[in-house]
């Protein structure tokens, strides 16, 4: 089923405004190849990418590709990666996915979704990360900010909402595929500064006016810009 007009041209006008709002939108985490986009992205499950950009630094001085990883002491990396939560899951993710790249692709991460999905703890959410920033190959990355605001702004209902794979169809239906990447930036920028899951600045927003939730935070300008950040939360 094809989306509305009048819902395809008021979405694609608020990717336009965000992107004028946040110009240098990228992927916040810090990486150098595809490798560290992967390892970085897994390891930024329920927390923040400022923690986990504080700790890779000495994860992949310690382990710089995936041959060395896999054959990495288990406890040596929980210890590094502990500030990021969830670390003993979290090891056993990346120990697991870069045996995976080396028993499977040469310890080179594959610039395809159904490789990268088959990966120990790689989701489509993590595969679409890696694709659009380390691949440039579009792709939409429904975390919990691009979900938040694709229900506030009505792109979807609610129930497609909470649902990632349906979130991520009936969004890519609405915009053309060159735009996903730039769009889950865009997004996420949005519901990291702006958009907040408690207490939005509505008055501080600039896709207010196409906003149908607009008001459930303060309308006020002066209370609003107060909620604003310059960047995600720590």
């Amino acid at each position: 089923m094809r989306p509305d007009t009048a819902l395809v041209r008021r979405a694609r006008r608020v990717n336009r405004v965000l992107a004028e709002t946040y110009p240098d939108a990228r992927c916040e985490l810090d990486f150098t190849n595809p490798f560290e986009l992967l390892i970085a992205t897994v390891l930024s499950a329920q927390t923040t990418d400022r923690r986990v950009n504080a700790i890779t630094p000495t994860l992949f001085r310690a382990y710089p590709d995936a041959f060395a990883l896999a054959a990495a002491d288990p406890e040596a990396v929980e210890t590094i990666i502990k500030p990021t939560g969830f670390f003993r899951a979290k090891t056993k993710s990346v120990l697991g996915l870069s045996a995976a790249l080396v028993e499977h692709h040469e310890g080179v991460v594959p610039g395809r979704l159904e490789d990268l999905i088959k990966l120990p703890g790689v989701g489509r959410k993590t595969a679409f990360v890696v694709l659009g920033n380390a691949f440039d190959v579009p792709g939409l990355t429904v975390d919990t900010h691009f979900a938040r605001l694709i229900r506030r702004l009505a792109f979807v209902t609610p129930e497609i909402a909470a649902d990632p794979v349906k979130a991520e169809h009936a969004v890519a239906a609405i915009f053309p595929r060159k735009d996903w990447t730039m769009l889950s930036h865009h997004l996420i920028w949005h519901g990291r500064r702006c958009c907040h899951a408690k207490k939005p600045a509505c008055g501080a927003c600039s896709v207010a006016h196409w906003c149908p939730a607009f008001g459930t935070g303060p309308t006020d300008p002066v209370e609003a810009a107060k909620l604003v950040t310059t960047q995600g939360p720590a």
